[in-house]
């Protein structure tokens, strides 16, 4: 999913099917001009829509330990810190998270 405003793409944002009932959130990106907007937001609600309608009872993601403002966006949209899942098991500098939709 891609955000424009007049044209310009200003956020991205995708998910992919990790089980039966999951969907991990990946790519989320918003240039650093653009933050502050709500954009990332409105970005990762769109994908928690489109989770819904593909039957997902929840999303999955990971991020960075130093991507403070990743962090206070997913728990400022409900999402809660998790274990480390799959790839991420053991990598020290990452950080899970889990909404139940």
């Amino acid at each position: 999913m891609v955000a424009y405003n007049e044209n310009l793409a200003v956020g991205c944002g995708a998910i992919k099917e990790y089980s039966a009932d999951k969907m991990e959130v990946k790519r989320m990106y918003v240039p650093v001009v653009n933050r502050g907007k709500g954009i990332a937001g409105l970005i990762l609600l769109e994908l928690e829509k489109w989770a819904k309608e593909l039957m997902a009872t929840s999303c999955i993601l990971e991020t960075g330990i130093r991507q403070h403002e990743a962090i206070a966006l997913y728990k400022k949209c409900g999402y809660f810190i998790i274990k480390n899942y799959g790839q991420y098991e053991n990598v020290n500098d990452s950080v899970c998270f889990e909404k139940k939709l």
